[in-house]
């Protein structure tokens, strides 16, 4: 066991190293932005398969799945979160939740990168949002009303230029609270898949080639550690591209419709 052991704490110093970085056509790829686009073309690829043969009542499971999942995005992210006006927003919605939930799938294949495991691309996610949710504002208010709604009616006035202050503050760390949360979220969840998938290979691998049965205990129980971090991972896949799309819902309906 102390031999299985030795190797893991090596091996473990390592999973924390920087991605592989490609060289296409001149340009330097890391592996986390090879994966993002992966999972771009899988979302271009359902859009299109689904859509290719719309039926008021889909008889395909595929296509029943993906109306189901633009379905909730549109009641429960759109209609409830943003109320009026909600329809318009829709597809930006739906884009960023199945963007990212096939991008955090696509991380739980062993051997694969997480896309979102990466600040640079959660990063580029919450600017996108941030962009988005603050055009519309202008656009359904004027400029002058969407700075003065930051400062909520019926504050005193001497009360209103610091009200205004935090609160436009608030407004521009949403961008750092997006990206962080969902970088944070799905690194920590994919480093202990990591470090559960190493320790079961290699006690295993121990106990197989020297025949040690003590060594094969721990295997066993990383085994099913393991089992249970893949399927709680699979919940947080869901559950972090949830919390992103409706927090940005969120930010766009507190945009147009201010108290």
């Amino acid at each position: 066991m102390g031999e299985a052991l030795s190797q893991f704490v090596e091996e473990a110093q390592h999973l924390s190293s920087s991605a592989t970085v490609f060289s296409i056509a001149g340009w330097n790829v890391s592996q986390y932005v090879l994966y993002m686009f992966i999972a771009l073309i899988l979302v271009l690829l359902i859009v299109l398969i689904s859509g290719r043969k719309l039926e008021l009542i889909p008889h395909k499971k595929f296509t029943a799945t993906v109306e189901y999942g633009y379905s909730f995005i549109r009641e429960s992210v759109g209609a409830d979160v943003i109320g009026e006006g909600f329809k318009k927003h829709i597809p930006f919605l739906a884009t960023l939740f199945f963007m990212i939930l096939i991008a955090n799938v696509i991380g739980l294949i062993p051997g694969a990168k997480a896309a979102m495991g990466t600040i640079s691309i959660t990063w580029a996610l919450a600017i996108i949002s941030f962009i988005y949710f603050n055009f519309y504002g202008l656009k359904e208010l004027g400029v002058f009303r969407y700075m003065k709604s930051f400062a909520p009616s019926g504050v005193p006035g001497p009360m209103i230029p610091i009200i205004w202050f935090l609160e436009f503050v608030s407004m521009v760390i949403r961008v750092l609270t997006l990206a962080v949360r969902l970088y944070g979220n799905m690194l920590a969840g994919h480093m202990v898949l990591a470090v559960f998938s190493l320790a079961t290979t290699i006690f295993l691998q121990t106990a197989i080639f020297n025949m040690d049965f003590v060594t094969a205990i721990p295997a066993v129980a990383w085994f099913f550690l393991l089992f249970f971090m893949y399927a709680l991972e699979t919940l947080v896949a869901f559950l972090q591209a949830y919390v992103f799309t409706i927090l940005s819902s969120s930010y766009i309906g507190m945009a147009i419709h201010p108290h």
